[in-house]
């Protein structure tokens, strides 16, 4: 009878061990699980954060160039370049690799770009 009484306790000892090895490993995983969720909640926070301040950015940049439309529009001069955008010719003497002529340039008649026609062509 003792030998049943020693087995029974035996028995009764492995199932109380197997019961606190899955708690203590349900602990274990209710830890990790709980650690990995702040650190998740965590990371949200500062995305949002980060996706506010680019916002914020936005908002302002907008602000900005809506107060100060300029900004967004080329100079309106600049060295060099006539107020209407097209450059402004420099003189002979200001061009480099432009040599002076002398009285022979301007001696030379100024260029309409018209060609002179036979007399039986009219252009319309």
């Amino acid at each position: 009878m003792a030998d049943l009484l020693i087995a029974g306790a035996l028995v009764v000892l492995l199932v109380l061990l197997y019961l606190a090895e899955r708690v203590i490993k349900a602990r274990a995983r209710a830890r990790r699980l709980q650690s990995m969720s702040d650190r998740l909640v965590a990371a949200a926070a500062r995305v949002d954060q980060q996706q506010e301040e680019r916002r914020t950015q936005a908002r302002d940049s907008a602000a900005l160039t809506s107060v100060m439309p300029a900004i967004k529009r080329p100079p309106l001069s600049l060295p060099g370049v006539d107020a209407r955008g097209g450059a402004r010719p420099k003189p002979a003497c200001e061009r480099p690799g432009q040599p002076d002529h002398g009285p022979r340039a301007a001696r030379r008649g100024a260029r309409t770009g018209e060609h002179a026609t036979r007399p039986g062509e009219r252009h319309s």
